[in-house]
């Protein structure tokens, strides 16, 4: 099996008017990213956001449920929190990445819509298993990655499609279902 690593992007990520923007850190998409890399034994998980003020609170985020009260309070959470990297940039991860594995890694992305090729998670499974470089699966805030991040992907997983006919699915339950997909 591959290394496999979460990146939540704050940056580029679009509006409603699809506009490229930034989102702001929030503790529950964190915590709960976390919590689903650990459950899935991921390599690691990066928060992505260019704006240093959002870093810092990604950080403390982390450092609350690692080394402060919440990881006091509850011991089992530190070993999922402590996955957290935060970085500037994908380009960053990218190069963090190559650093460690001597390769770079395969962006994978979700889609709530599919625009173009999709890979199956059945197809996706097979080829984490396969072997190759490290595989991150990107995940956006806001209403999804820019195009200039989807561009970037080796591999576009099918979207999640349920039942009724809205579908704007939070990132975090997005990132659960993708990962019982593929690792379940």
């Amino acid at each position: 099996m591959r290394a496999i690593y979460l990146a939540l992007v704050h940056y580029p990520v679009l509006d409603r008017e699809q506009q490229i923007i930034p989102t702001t850190v929030t503790n529950l998409d964190l915590h709960d990213m976390a919590r689903s890399a650990r459950t899935y034994d991921l390599t690691g998980f990066f928060v992505v956001h260019p704006i240093e003020a959002q870093r810092v609170l990604a950080e403390r985020i982390r450092g609350h449920w690692t080394e402060g009260s919440g990881g006091k309070r509850i011991p089992d959470r530190p070993a999922a929190l402590k996955l957290i990297e935060v970085v500037t940039s994908l380009e960053a991860m990218r190069e963090e990445l190559v650093r460690r594995h001597g390769v770079a890694p395969e962006l994978w992305t979700t889609a709530a819509q599919a625009r173009s090729t999709v890979t199956s998670y059945r197809e996706g499974r097979e080829l984490l298993s396969s072997g190759g470089p490290p595989v991150v699966l990107v995940f956006g805030t806001g209403w999804g990655l820019a195009p200039v991040v989807l561009d970037q992907a080796a591999v576009r997983l099918e979207p999640i499609v349920g039942r009724g006919d809205w579908n704007h699915l939070s990132v975090r339950a997005a990132c659960a279902i993708t990962l019982d997909r593929l690792l379940g």
